[in-house]
């Protein structure tokens, strides 16, 4: 089924025009990805879809009934509530007609309603009915539902005292990630939701989104995500749309094989022309070969002409070079202690790297990444231990804010001021390079957007020639182009680095090596992403076996403890047994009370109606009692 289409739609901002004749149809259940460099009109194009903007031309169809989901770009919860009590807020009906249902079972116990038969009956069949609803839309587990979505959502420790309103702005943009997917619309649209999710949160939201029952549309530039997540792709580029059924692997080789297709075939037909007009110039003025030289003419003018390939959108050009080559040793550290005003975020921090090694620092988030990364660089100082550069060290350091841009600076003085020997030609050159262009270089840098804040770092970063690049989430705000772009460069760059990143597409192109930072301190594996994924897996598993080969050993050591264990263990699975039957039998004495009721030489006979409810009452209750306990067994 369709749930939501466009037909034609164009957007012009002023006199650019931004999406051209753009078609999109989504269909109930699917996971589609929409890609495209920054400033190709994903945003805006959501933003016409969820009925944000009003498309200039062309027609917005959607099935009836539609309930929609949007997260904006950066869009942050702004609430007076409590964490829990805003998602709770969703759950309003279920409350609602959870609190009948208490107010219901008051009246089954009341004597008055008791000793009226019709009142009984009536309360009585009200509160099957509503309890039958309950249960139906999902009163027994909204609670775990709310509990689960905020810890995937790295929100551990939330109670009724956590307010909205001292959260971070990345915290409260993951809360309103949360809140969109606690709502369960029937198409979830997300703008760059991976944003602010470490590692650990990435990969719980691909698993939500993969089996997620509605469809969804999401822009992301985490190439690892969108091809875990999405089945189709739909591309943004010149303002058009083009649709490609697969994931975002698949579309890169699908369009590099029908431009390689097409551009064959656009130059054959460009031979073929050109032949024939030579034809037609050099027989159309002779006597003999004028009705061959016209009739080619005619086959020309009718020849249905391929559009050569697109040009290609604009890219930003960089390398990275060094000045001087370092020593072989070129960063120690020891049992180093980091943290803001004496308070530590991490201890007993050791590792070594060398001369051209590109190591990936990974932990949760709040674990102290950054802070590292700004001890190392000078910006704070250590608490514990110490940090020794090695000879020739010369450190380039990308900051993940961009906070050492002055946003009261044009672009042009920002770069220039720190390289006031280059001529401004060569600056603006530079500049170009990273596409500021024309006018561009005039315009303040607080201005700015995070892509292009992003694009000026690198530019400035480049002209340093460090041989130690230390970056912190270097990725981020950068479209897919640029980030290969990125890696390209960092893979041809002749010194060391050291970086932060939660893009496993860049984590598993750059690493050499993976260093992990944990609440224990610092763990080194040999390798990219993949393989400190596979390593920690592999360890999991020892861990698991060791676990279960110490049980075995304690079990020898204490014989009659373990024989204890034993019984109680055969005690419990007996009482799992009996109350499965217990509960089958109590359930299918249930229905039989329920349909007796329903008789009609029942429902007049006030004692045996009195008398049947009495007991459906007892019944339910020992039901209760009886799943509860079995929940409890089988937990253990």
């Amino acid at each position: 089924m369709i749930l939501l289409q466009s037909y034609n739609i164009s957007k012009y901002f002023g006199a650019k025009q931004i999406l051209n004749e753009v078609n999109v149809t989504i269909q109930d259940h699917e996971k589609i990805g929409l890609v495209g460099v920054n400033g190709a009109g994903k945003s805006t194009l959501l933003k016409i879809l969820t009925g944000q903007l009003t498309p200039d031309a062309g027609e917005l169809m959607r099935s009836g009934n539609l309930t929609l989901g949007y997260l904006a770009q950066d869009s942050g919860l702004e609430s007076g509530r409590t964490i829990y009590e805003e998602m709770l807020s969703l759950f309003q009906p279920l409350i609602e007609l959870e609190q009948q249902l208490r107010k219901l079972e008051e009246l089954m116990g009341d004597s008055q309603v008791k000793s009226n038969e019709t009142e009984f009956h009536r309360v009585l069949n009200q509160y099957d009915r509503l309890s039958e609803t309950f249960r139906e839309q999902g009163g027994y587990s909204y609670h775990s539902l709310i509990r689960g979505v905020l810890q995937g959502l790295d929100f551990p420790e939330v109670d009724d005292h956590s307010p909205i309103s001292v959260l971070s702005g990345g915290q409260k943009t993951r809360l309103a990630l949360a809140k969109n997917l606690l709502q369960k619309p029937d198409l979830l649209i997300l703008d760059e939701p991976t944003n602010y999710l470490d590692i650990h949160s990435l990969a719980w939201l691909e698993q939500y989104l993969q089996t997620y029952s509605g469809a969804v549309l999401v822009v992301s530039h985490d190439r690892y995500f969108l091809d875990k997540v999405v089945t189709k792709i739909i591309e943004l580029e010149f303002g058009r749309a083009t649709t490609y059924p697969t994931n975002y692997s698949g579309f890169i080789d699908l369009k590099n094989q029908q431009q390689e297709s097409l551009s064959k075939q656009f130059e054959q037909q460009q031979t073929e022309i050109a032949k024939a007009k030579d034809f037609i110039q050099r027989n159309m003025v002779r006597a003999s070969t004028t009705k061959r030289a016209q009739s080619r003419l005619k086959a020309l003018e009718k020849m249905e002409l391929i559009e050569g390939p697109a040009a290609k959108q604009k890219q930003v050009f960089f390398t990275f070079d060094i000045k001087l080559k370092s020593g072989n040793d070129v960063l120690q550290v020891s049992d180093l202690a980091v943290g803001y005003s004496g308070v530590a975020l991490a201890k007993k921090i050791n590792f070594l790297i060398e001369r051209g090694e590109s190591v990936a620092l990974l932990g949760p988030n709040g674990i102290g990444k950054s802070t590292l990364l700004k001890t190392i660089v000078g910006e704070l100082p250590s608490l514990e231990g110490y940090l020794r550069k090695g000879t020739n060290v010369s450190i380039g350091y990308y900051a993940q804010q961009q906070e050492k841009l002055n946003p009261q600076k044009t672009v042009l003085d920002e770069l220039w001021d720190d390289y006031r020997l280059m001529d401004e030609r060569d600056v603006r050159t530079i500049l170009g390079n990273f596409l500021f262009r024309g006018e561009d270089v005039y315009k303040k840098v607080g201005d700015l957007s995070g892509g292009e804040k992003a694009r000026l770092s690198l530019a400035k970063l480049m002209l340093q020639k460090a041989n130690l690049l230390i970056l912190d989430e270097p990725t981020n705000h950068l479209d897919i182009l640029s980030r290969e772009i990125l890696e390209s460069s960092l893979v041809d760059y002749p010194g060391t680095i050291l970086f932060v990143s939660h893009d496993r597409y860049f984590l598993n192109k750059m690493a050499t090596r993976v260093i992990e930072l944990s609440p224990a301190g610092t763990e080194s594996f040999l390798g990219n992403y993949d393989y400190y994924q596979e390593k920690k897996a592999e360890r999991n598993s020892q861990t698991t076996e060791k676990k279960e080969l110490a049980k075995t050993q304690l079990g020898k050591q204490s014989y009659l403890e373990s024989k204890e264990q034993q019984r109680l263990e055969r005690k419990r699975l007996k009482r799992i047994e009996e109350l499965e039957q217990l509960i089958s039998a109590t359930e299918e004495k249930i229905t039989q009370i329920t349909a007796d009721l329903e008789k009609p030489e029942v429902a007049q006979n006030y004692t045996s109606c009195l008398e049947l409810s009495s007991e459906l009452s007892e019944k339910k209750f020992a039901l209760d009692n009886y799943l509860e306990e079995w929940v409890s067994l089988t937990e253990e």
